[in-house]
């Protein structure tokens, strides 16, 4: 038998418990998810806001909340996922301080990429921590370097019935392929360019994760993509002798 732990922790028991109620009851509104938790509304927006924030949940077009892409139902991802964290942590830290810019890690997993560790840069204006978040892989720049490297029938395998204009996603990934890089121009977030570069497998087989440096548009320059794609590429070699 399970008993309550005697310091817990109320606001985490309280956003546990309401990821829970999402995943399995279903939508709520704010004033029943303060009811169901005994909570103010104004608590309860709060915990629902968190949840988003870290895709538990999502807010539809009738303002009610519900499960989000943690909560449901995921496609395996084929990286080994500690080992890439460990190996990369160093290398992006180092990799921010080269550039100044804030630097994520994503492994593929079906047709979403998962965010698996970031390293804030020190700017003021600057793109924040996404660890744990879940995107459509083909809008985000590390998704499609990832997906550009799957050979066409898996791609087509991957988006089989999907509402993903495919033969529109193989022209930009074939220019993905010619570049060696990717670049998200304010697909997923307005106010958000990132470039993305995939790193490969030490045995030479498809690649492990992506990297992608994440900035805002504004401080987005052209004349300065061959800087970054060269930081991210000695930074995706290094990963991979760290993973050989």
């Amino acid at each position: 038998m399970k008993n309550k732990p005697p310091y817990a922790i109320e606001s985490v028991d309280h956003a546990l418990h309401l990821a829970t109620l999402l995943q399995q009851e279903g939508p709520l509104g704010v004033s029943e998810a303060a009811a169901r938790l005994g909570v103010s509304r104004s608590t309860a927006h709060r915990l629902l806001a968190m949840l988003v924030y870290r895709d538990f949940a999502e807010q539809g077009d009738d303002r009610r909340y519900q499960a989000g892409p943690v909560l449901r139902p995921a496609d395996p991802v084929g990286a080994p996922v500690a080992l890439l964290r460990q190996a990369a942590m160093p290398h992006l830290r180092a990799l921010v301080a080269r550039t100044r810019e804030t630097v994520n890690l994503q492994v593929l997993a079906g047709t979403e990429v998962r965010f698996l560790a970031t390293v804030e840069c020190d700017q003021v204006l600057r793109v924040g921590d996404r660890a744990g978040r879940v995107l459509p892989a083909h809008l985000v720049s590390g998704g499609k370097a990832l997906l550009a490297a799957l050979p066409p029938a898996e791609l087509t395998r991957r988006y089989a019935g999907s509402a993903v204009n495919l033969t529109r996603l193989r022209r930009e990934l074939g220019l993905v392929r010619r570049r060696g890089f990717a670049v998200n121009d304010q697909a997923t977030e307005t106010g958000l360019t990132a470039v993305g570069f995939a790193v490969p497998w030490p045995s030479g087989a498809e690649p492990a994760a992506a990297l992608s440096l994440a900035l805002p548009s504004a401080r987005f320059d052209h004349d300065l993509l061959p800087t970054w794609v060269g930081a991210l590429s000695a930074t995706a070699t290094a990963i991979r002798h760290e993973l050989g």
